[in-house]
């Protein structure tokens, strides 16, 4: 699929960005007390809106750092960015963070690419055409009960309003799941549960950029993705829950029992 190829030359070229500012002064600024953004996010993002821009004029472009531009471009399409996704551990040479790159097109997002640099990983499916990282091709793990499933979560920059409601949420899954981990990248997460490394995944107040590339992803590895009362799942809704859909049902079942 050629929009598929475009995003994983385009990924990866974004990745040789982030590992230039790996060991180097981040020139950190903060967007929100617990929201950081560097120079390599903005370089990043530079990088893959030019590229796009030379390939695809017409299309739309919805980017964290820069917002949405070309809205006026149509069906042609449109391209949606996280150029660093898990900023706070980027900054702290954490290693756990991506770029990803996803499209959309008449309200389905068609294909994406997630790309750890410090691994080199590339994760990346499109539609009807199955989901991949490194070549080898993506499908969820067997597991069918919540009791011996591996969750990941995040917690979402609006934590201190919101302690309440997300302490209660992973304390929950605490007990009901074998064990829970909190990483810090959204689109990583969605491509560990497709790879089978982690069996379901859930999180608040993300935005599309956060689920774009790695919705269709998981999707294509026989995963399963709807919002915490088990509806389609919308990358401009605030609620997700992910799984390889055996234990689907019941993580839904745990976040609807307890108080919105």
């Amino acid at each position: 699929m050629e929009y598929l190829d475009f995003a994983i030359d385009v990924a990866r070229a974004a990745g040789d960005v982030l590992k230039h500012y790996m060991d180097r002064e981040k020139q950190v600024v903060l967007k929100g007390r617990a929201n950081l953004v560097t120079i390599a996010d903005k370089e990043s993002e530079a990088l893959i809106i030019r590229r796009i821009l030379e390939r695809y004029p017409a299309h739309a472009i919805l980017a964290e750092e820069s917002g949405l531009s070309g809205a006026n471009a149509g069906d042609e399409g449109k391209w949606i960015i996280d150029p660093l996704d898990g900023t706070t551990n980027f900054a702290h040479q954490f290693p756990f963070f991506s770029v990803s790159i996803g499209f959309e097109k008449a309200g389905e997002v068609l294909c994406g690419a997630v790309y750890d640099p410090w691994r080199d990983e590339m994760f990346s499916g499109a539609r009807g055409l199955g989901s991949f990282m490194n070549g080898q091709r993506l499908r969820v793990s067997n597991i069918d009960k919540l009791g011996s499933g591996l969750i990941l979560t995040g917690f979402p920059y609006t934590m201190r309003e919101k302690m309440k409601t997300a302490i209660s949420q992973f304390e929950s899954f605490l007990f009901e799941s074998q064990a829970v981990r909190r990483a810090g990248s959204a689109a990583l997460d969605l491509g560990y549960v497709a790879l089978g490394r982690a069996d379901g995944f859930w999180e608040m107040d993300l935005h599309p950029w956060d689920t774009a590339a790695g919705l269709v992803i998981l999707e294509e590895a026989g995963g399963r993705v709807t919002d915490f009362a088990g509806n389609p799942f919308s990358i401009y809704g605030k609620q997700i829950v992910a799984s390889n859909g055996r234990i689907h049902d019941e993580m839904v079942s745990v976040l609807t029992r307890l108080p919105s």
